[in-house]
């Protein structure tokens, strides 16, 4: 009977000094106290809302930032397609004179080349049209000469 009511109390001992000093300890560790700054006591339900509250509005600042940091983000990376998009755009016009000034040019080559063609046509014509003239002529001469002969 002595054990067991000794060993009773020691479990009470236990439980109400040494655990709940632990416990004590431990929430203060984690910034829960039982008095406030004037050492009143208080609950700690209300410490607890308190730290909740604190955390929630830390989580959502942080949040905020986050998508604040992530808006600029997207902003600076419309920025660079931006950029991006103008320089293609530029390249673009660029290649597309550079196009058309190679066309013109090409353009500009062939009508010198279909003049000359045209041109070498009309001497070639000219040149045939005076031998054809000539052939005749110094083949009426012929015939002229072949006639005195005969005479």
């Amino acid at each position: 009977m002595l054990i067991r009511i000794n060993m009773e109390d020691l479990r009470e001992q236990t439980h109400s000094r040494h655990y709940e000093l632990y416990r004590r300890c431990k929430l203060e560790e984690m910034g829960f106290k039982d008095t406030d700054p004037d050492s009143k006591p208080f609950s700690l339900q209300e410490t607890y809302e308190a730290k909740r509250n604190e955390f929630l509005g830390e989580l959502q600042k942080k949040e905020e930032e986050m998508r604040q940091m992530f808006v600029q983000r997207v902003k600076e990376k419309e920025a660079e397609l931006k950029e991006a998009e103008k320089e293609l755009h530029e390249k673009f016009d660029r290649l597309k004179k550079l196009h058309q000034d190679e066309k013109k040019k090409l353009e500009d080559k062939k009508k010198s080349l279909d003049d000359e063609v045209n041109a070498f046509k009309q001497r070639k014509t000219a040149a045939e049209l005076l031998q054809s003239q000539g052939s005749q002529a110094g083949g009426a001469q012929t015939l002229k000469r072949d006639k005195e002969k005969k005479k």
